[in-house]
């Protein structure tokens, strides 16, 4: 758990700028700290795993805090990619991530509508938030680690004077890569930001 904890913490989330899963399984595993409190109060182990909880506390908190820096820097764009998912796909968003970037997106329009739009002429008293908010940038570059082979990727150009060239990815190989040509493959798990 606490390789899996480290390497969640350094990746996924924080190198893109896009929301990727959640972290479930590992907060369901925080919650076996029941066994802990069943121990004998001082046995070097229990003090040991008190300490390795405290960490995973404080790693899964950064965790979450980078995630929901990035709801709040792109809440509009993240709404709407809730909205227009297919049932059969697995949400990005926890429920109360949901919750929290609905309720921000409502107070932001509120705020803007008390603070500044109610004072401009009548025509310009409507703000689009999808528009004003700036998208993620999927084009920016990501390093990867492969945890599964992946073969026949294709790499679209970044020039006209290039063509779309295919590539395979060997398991355990490391790559420098736009991010939207890998973002299915760090849904699925198949590799991970580093």
């Amino acid at each position: 758990m606490t390789e899996e904890l480290d390497l969640m913490a350094q990746d996924s989330d924080a190198g893109s700028e896009e929301v990727v899963l959640t972290p479930a399984e590992l907060i369901e595993r925080l919650e076996q700290e029941e066994n802990l409190r069943r121990a004998k109060k001082g046995d070097l182990k229990v003090s040991i795993h008190q300490m390795e909880m405290e960490r995973i506390r404080y790693v899964l908190s950064s965790y979450l805090r980078c995630r929901l820096m990035k709801i709040e820097k792109f809440f509009p764009h993240i709404l709407e990619k809730e909205k227009t998912r297919h049932e059969a796909e697995p949400s990005s968003l926890s429920p109360e991530e949901f919750d929290f970037a609905s309720k921000y997106m409502i107070n932001t329009e509120t705020y803007l509508k008390n603070v500044a739009l109610k004072h401009m002429p009548p025509n310009l008293q409507k703000v689009d938030l999808l528009r004003s908010v700036p998208k993620p940038d999927l084009d920016s570059y990501v390093f990867l680690r492969v945890k599964e082979r992946q073969e026949n990727i294709l790499v679209e150009p970044e020039t006209d004077e290039q063509r779309d060239y295919v590539i395979d990815f060997e398991e355990g190989s490391q790559h420098l890569i736009r991010y939207k040509t890998i973002a299915p493959l760090v849904a699925s798990g198949a590799v991970q930001l580093i």
